[in-house]
């Protein structure tokens, strides 16, 4: 019998400074069985700081082809292609070709991710931002998470505060490039 995905609900009050952007998002979140929490949250967490019109999670894991989150434009073309984890270079060559924007966001340890995209072939490589979250910030917010949960997010100048039912989460989200 296979495994089936664990659904979780998320109410976010985002208030991300830096972009000007302020909304209550309602999140509906698959984790699929091969997914940790870690990079579920970072899946969720990446969707807030790059909240925009258009944006969706796609399958993820469940579709190899298609990245955590992206963004369409009215016409249907990708805007932006998020992706979380370790994506390999292949995997980043072909984003970057197909959307105008690419980010990809890490709860792993970013020097590794540089390593094993260095000298890959990676269609503009140098505009492609790696940010990465702390791993003690990681840990603490998994630590909290549960299957239905209202959160607050708060985010100035790349540091991230949380607040789950009175606990603060502070951390830093750390940009990093590939070259």
């Amino acid at each position: 019998m296979a495994l089936t995905a664990t659904i979780y609900l998320f109410t976010i009050e985002l208030a991300d400074v830096d972009r000007g952007c302020y909304e209550t998002l309602e999140l509906r979140v698959a984790q699929q069985p091969s997914e940790t929490l870690e990079y579920m949250m970072s899946r969720v967490l990446a969707y807030c700081l790059e909240y925009t019109e258009g944006i969706a999670f796609t399958q993820g894991v469940a579709a190899g082809d298609e990245p955590a989150i992206w963004v369409h434009d009215l016409t249907g073309r990708i805007v932006a292609w998020i992706d979380v984890g370790m994506p390999d270079a292949e995997r980043l060559h072909r984003a970057s070709k197909q959307a105008g924007r690419v980010a990809v966001y890490t709860h792993r340890n970013p020097e590794m991710l540089k390593q094993q995209l260095a000298g890959k072939r990676i269609h503009r490589a140098e505009d492609i931002p790696i940010y990465a979250f702390e791993y003690a910030f990681m840990a603490a917010l998994v630590a909290a998470v549960e299957r239905r949960m209202r959160l607050a997010l708060s985010v100035t100048e790349r540091q991230l505060y949380i607040d789950i039912a009175g606990t603060s989460i502070t951390g830093t989200l750390a940009e990093h490039r590939i070259g």
